[in-house]
């Protein structure tokens, strides 16, 4: 009795400390794939088999397509498609229900056209379904013991387990990716209204966007800081839906009291911006973008290294798209020109590293799309 205690146990320690690096990876995982990757790697090493694999439905043409597939034959299976029914993976995603077949001779359900097309031998397959909500969105499996045994109960519950975090994290990422996308569809909507107000600038917003993130990317700066970044710049200009077209179309010069109002809107974008949770840090680039790195900018004076760097590279971004497009005040100049004048401003208007970032993420990532 003492030694099927210990033995259980230890089964499930085993699946804990499983679950454990499932669910760190899950925190730690930024898309799909990669996560998908981290559980079965780790699944497939802890019960010991040769191959695995991650089917999700495709619900449009009762399709299961291979969304991870590793050992002997991973990169033929990656590129196959297979009927919803089909096969052992079919009959879980139909039927919602986990299963062992150890000897696949034996059972009509295992579907030989796959070892057919590939060249690999199915001895035995574990499998188990991918549930939320009470719908199977896919399934895991695990082929042939690497030791020769077949698999077991506890290998079963293993399996589970896994497949309960897998499905949760990958129907979280997709909920995630899909807010994500809603968000950025509801900011460029938003900044549309700031670029109609500026007859000069249609587009101003987004190139912005474009040019800081070529230089947080030269500066591998995380994907979390790009994102923020990415949000701040294509609406670092929110503030002047507050000032009137006749001041921000102005050919003429603007007086004092125009300027104050101009110099008004990153605090104004800021107001706006920093109560709503993912907007938070980028409404703090707003409010710091036209800071110069000399003391000498706007709102607050902030300097040097006291200026986020997302709002160093913005205000370098902005500077060069109002140099190279034609204004109601000047005609548009040369890249030459508006990269030699950031570089004779650097240090003084500008951050000498973010300047640089820019200048290179610029090149870099013209040369690749050649």
């Amino acid at each position: 009795m003492q030694n099927l205690i210990n033995k259980e146990t230890e089964v499930n320690k085993t699946q804990l400390d499983l679950i454990d690096k499932i669910l760190r990876k899950v925190g730690a995982a930024q898309k799909t794939d990669s996560l998908i990757t981290s559980i079965m790697q780790m699944t497939q090493c802890t019960l010991n088999a040769l191959a695995s694999s991650l089917l999700l439905i495709d619900e449009k043409n009762e399709e299961l397509l291979f969304k991870f597939a590793n050992g002997p034959v991973g990169k033929q299976l990656r590129r196959l498609q297979i009927k919803g029914q089909s096969g052992v993976a079919g009959w879980v995603s139909q039927y919602g229900k986990p299963l062992i077949v150890n000897d696949v001779d034996k059972d009509q359900r295992f579907d030989r056209s796959i070892d057919e097309f590939t060249g690999f031998t199915t001895k035995s397959i574990i499998c188990a379904p991918l549930i939320v909500h009470r719908k199977v969105i896919g399934v895991i499996e695990m082929l042939n013991k690497l030791d020769g045994a077949g698999f077991n109960g506890q290998d079963l519950q293993i399996l589970i387990r896994a497949a309960n975090t897998a499905a949760l994290a990958i129907e979280n990422i997709r909920l995630n990716e899909s807010l994500q996308d809603s968000y950025k569809s509801t900011v460029k909507a938003l900044v549309s209204l700031v670029d109609a107000k500026e007859t000069y600038g249609g587009g101003h917003s987004r190139r912005v966007s474009e040019y800081a993130l070529m230089g947080a990317t030269h500066l591998l700066l995380s994907e979390e800081e790009k994102q923020t970044i990415e949000y701040a710049a294509i609406l670092h200009d929110i503030g002047k839906l507050s000032i009137p077209d006749s001041i921000l179309n102005k050919s003429d010069t603007l007086t004092d009291e125009e300027w104050k109002m101009i110099r008004e809107h990153p605090v104004i974008g800021n107001n706006l911006l920093r109560g709503i949770p993912f907007l938070e840090e980028a409404s703090k680039l707003i409010l710091y973008h036209h800071e110069r790195y000399d003391g000498t900018g706007y709102p607050y004076g902030l300097k040097g290294e006291d200026i986020p760097i997302g709002a160093r590279l913005i205000a370098v971004a902005d500077a060069f798209d109002h140099m190279v497009t034609e204004r109601s005040y000047h005609t548009a100049l040369g890249r030459k020109y508006a990269f030699m004048e950031l570089s004779r401003c650097a240090s003084s208007q500008f951050c000498p590293i973010a300047v640089k970032a820019f200048c290179s993420g610029f090149l870099d990532f013209h040369l690749s799309a050649k």
